[in-house]
């Protein structure tokens, strides 16, 4: 499980945007909170900031003409299979939206590990 560096979500290509997509979708529904190394750092921050990353990863796929579940637009939505939504606070989910980077994490090096991971992957990025 991993949260590509926002910076990648317009140049991931469709598989790894995809994914991306159903990463998001189960750390908002049953996965919030259960701890996996590569994403604990999401923990760190209100649900508004996931909210706010995922909704980068939804636009761009509404850019490409992907169909997107329009319940993962409500920002409390969990998932078919989480009985509760969030109470979200709304100027929280603004000011990470007007963020240029969401997550600090997400700086140079962590760019790079990506991009790296990627061409692990057969997958260049330029």
């Amino acid at each position: 499980m991993r949260l590509w560096h926002q910076k990648l979500i317009p140049k991931l290509p469709r598989q790894q945007l995809l994914g991306q997509h159903r990463e998001c979708a189960a750390l908002r529904g049953l996965g919030w909170g259960k701890k996996h190394s590569t994403v604990d750092y999401v923990f760190k921050y209100p649900v508004e900031w996931l909210v706010a990353y995922h909704n980068v990863v939804m636009m761009e796929m509404d850019d490409r003409g992907y169909k997107v579940d329009t319940s993962w637009f409500r920002s409390s939505y969990r998932g078919k299979t989480c009985d509760n939504s969030w109470v979200i606070d709304y100027d929280i989910l603004c000011d990470a939206t007007e963020l240029d980077i969401i997550y600090p994490e997400h700086d140079d090096a962590y760019y790079k590990e990506c991009v790296e991971n990627l061409r692990g992957k057969g997958i260049v990025i330029e």
